[in-house]
């Protein structure tokens, strides 16, 4: 019998699975409610309700590949445990120092800032190093059994230890933990020189006490998960998604939980670059909209980007993770009026519990998915193909009463109101997303995905400029689906400051050296053949003087040359000058150990004869009560063409083609919309 691998997405109102066939290629969706009070709950449930429905034996699993929002959500609501901080002495109020950045640099006061760990469980010990690893004060380790029992008087279980240039020389780090362990021996530790071994004591030290506070939650979390895995039967290994795309293993991910915090969004990331290659599509702008969130990641010719710093609700993360830009704009955003007068959506979102008041769980807030149900573009009696019975007039009643009433408007205008706001949050943030890198909108298609993201992609594609829409197959699980094709990654890297020139190549060799005989004890730890190990390197470089890098490949020490060639080009790109004549600086050498695992084959598609459609209703749209065909996905075929106004339905997605569009089905099996009269209006 063939192998099942599974793919988990667990959002904030739904929970994405794809079971793929291993044998055969093929995969299939399911979707389930979410179970924010245990999010495991959710996910067993949606296996043995996948499995069922297929007539497949869970014992078949081979793996389970997991997108989890569990530390993001435990970030963005605080569900934190207390956590101290022990730094060098007169270095402890790095957190509230900060950046300086002011998002509204002319107010007389600056906003307060997130702050995860107050000053009166953050403490210093007598310790110094200099930035090339030297040591300029000794380890007082008298001062670190005085701050770990400060810590344990405090009541902090999870401690962040960042000290000045760890990221040279971990000595300090390293014997300051064992103490602690020993004084402490319950307590989470995390060292900053394990987690972030980099220059910027501000952004290391952030990301340390994030993972610090992150383990008791996410090692709560695996261990529930593990039981409940035996309990169903399922010996498969699990292997969490990472923010970079790559996927770990439960051991690495409990040590080091700040790598998961984009977990769940960078599987849509890595599914969009897949479909680039198979679509002929180099350029994407691939949105997920979900009941939660809407995530936004570009795909430039034919590759997503990786950063190296990103934030959760302002609080830096100094790791390597997928360019996303994530913004509250989902199903579940809640619409309302406020005391001025104006609409507003989101950022808060109803989530699975109650979640919007058409699902008839206890909602009372109207919220998008009410008012695209009010506005009649979801089929009530074919949500979740036909799963889950939705409440029009319990939606309708919401919007007139919360959004219409106070605003002075009509019920229909005001549910318009609602969608049209939501667009407007989900256009400006594609704009920043492709302008603050020179890149015009008009030489991009949108891909729209997520179980909410057909509704408002024509809409959201009109509002940015360009006119074309692709929407793909299984929209609604289609992150689960990127997740299949993630493989075992470990980054590593280290801080070292030289010029870029041939003198820097000898230390340049030692120290990928270094870095390889890391990774290949990383990945033999996770059991990856040789055969199938890789270890790309990349530089941070930048120009003297500069506070910010550029990454760029680097193919071996001695063919540094080609990389600051490749850094001068890059620079030129994204920031419209270059200065070549001037020899930059290495800043950080980085290397992805990458374990390579089997990758879905080709998934089967064929494609039906062009069907009839399968009714139609009257729905509003562009801002009138219009009629509208109604359209089963899989009739749409070859030689086939729909124009709107028309609604296409799927199990876990449903389509919104507005007038002045046209859709047509592509070889593969995906939808392409494209404008045909003005802005689609």
């Amino acid at each position: 019998m063939s192998t099942l691998r599974v793919a988990v997405d667990i959002g904030g109102t739904f929970t994405d699975l794809q079971i793929l066939d291993e044998a055969t290629g093929v995969a299939h969706a399911h979707k389930v409610p979410t179970t924010p009070a245990d999010p495991s709950e959710g996910l067993i449930d949606g296996i043995r309700e996948a499995c069922a429905r297929l007539g497949v034996d869970p014992g078949r699993i081979r793996a389970i590949l997991h997108g989890t929002t569990i530390a993001t959500n435990a970030v963005l609501q605080r569900r934190l445990p207390a956590g101290g901080v022990i730094a060098t002495a007169g270095f402890t109020d790095v957190l509230e120092i900060g950046r300086h950045v002011r998002r509204q640099v002319y107010a007389n006061r600056a906003e307060p800032r997130a702050l995860l760990v107050p000053r009166s469980r953050r403490f210093g010990v007598v310790e110094r190093m200099r930035a090339d690893g030297s040591v300029e004060t000794a380890l007082d380790e008298a001062s670190v059994r005085a701050a770990a029992e400060r810590v344990k008087a405090s009541g902090a279980t999870a401690v962040a230890i960042a000290f000045l240039h760890a990221y040279a020389n971990p000595a300090h780090e390293l014997r300051a933990a064992a103490i602690v362990q020993e004084l402490l021996p319950d307590a989470f530790v995390s060292c900053s020189h394990q987690v972030s071994p980099e220059i910027r004591e501000f952004e290391r030290t952030s990301t340390t006490v994030l993972n610090a506070l992150l383990m008791p939650v996410v090692k709560t979390y695996l261990t529930k998960l593990e039981a409940r895995l035996a309990d169903a039967g399922i010996s498969a290994p699990v292997y969490l998604v990472q923010s970079n795309g790559g996927v770990t293993t439960p051991a690495i991910a409990g040590e080091q939980p700040a790598r998961l915090l984009l977990s769940g969004p960078s599987g849509g990331a890595r599914a969009a670059e897949v479909l680039a290659a198979e679509l002929g599509e180099p350029n994407l702008i691939a949105v997920d909209m979900g009941g939660t969130s809407y995530d936004v990641s570009i795909v430039h010719d034919g590759a997503i980007r990786l950063v190296t710093q990103g934030d959760v609700d302002g609080l830096p993360v100094r790791l390597p993770m997928i360019e996303i830009r994530t913004i509250g704009a989902g199903g579940g955003s809640i619409a309302r009026a406020d005391e001025t007068g104006r609409l507003l959506v989101g950022p808060d979102s109803a989530g699975a519990v109650p979640g919007p008041v058409c699902y008839r769980r206890g909602g009372e807030e109207p919220t998008v998915t009410d008012a695209n149900v009010a506005l009649g573009r979801i089929d009530p009696g074919y949500f979740l193909g036909g799963a889950m019975d939705l409440d029009v007039d319990g939606a309708r009643r919401a919007i007139a009463d919360r959004v219409a009433a106070p605003l002075g408007l009509e019920p229909g205008p005001a549910a318009d109101g609602v969608v049209a706001v939501a667009t407007a949050h989900m256009a400006a943030a594609i704009r920043l997303s492709l302008f603050e890198k020179g890149l015009d909108p008009k030489d991009f298609a949108l891909i729209s995905f997520g179980g909410a993201g057909g509704l408002h992609a024509c809409d959201t594609a009109a509002e940015i400029g360009t006119g074309r829409v692709v929407f793909p197959r299984d929209p609604g699980t289609l992150s689960a689906w990127g997740m299949l094709f993630g493989d075992v990654v470990h980054d590593l890297a280290r801080s070292r400051l030289t010029t870029a020139d041939a003198a820097a190549v000898p230390a340049l060799e030692a120290l990928v050296a270094e870095l390889r005989a890391e990774a290949e004890a990383l990945l033999a730890r996770d059991g990856i053949a040789e055969a199938d190990r890789a270890f790309p390197v990349t530089l941070d470089l930048r120009y003297p003087g500069q506070a910010y890098e550029i990454g760029v490949p680097l193919v071996e020490p001695a063919a540094l040359a080609e990389s600051v060639a490749a850094f001068h080009d890059a620079h030129d790109r994204q920031y419209a000058h270059a200065e070549r004549h001037v020899v930059p600086e290495i800043v950080t050498v980085r290397m992805a150990a990458t374990g390579r695992l089997t990758r879905p084959g080709a998934r089967p598609f064929e494609a039906a004869a062009g069907g009839t459609r399968k009714g139609a209703r009257t729905i509003r749209v562009a801002g009138a009560e219009r009629e509208a065909a109604v359209w089963d996905r899989a009739a749409i075929g070859p030689g086939l063409s729909v124009d709107g106004p028309a609604i296409v339905e799927e199990p876990h997605s449903t389509l919104l083609l507005p007038p002045g569009w046209r859709l047509t089905a592509h070889p593969t099996g995906a939808l392409i919309a494209t404008v045909t009269a003005g802005k689609g209006a």
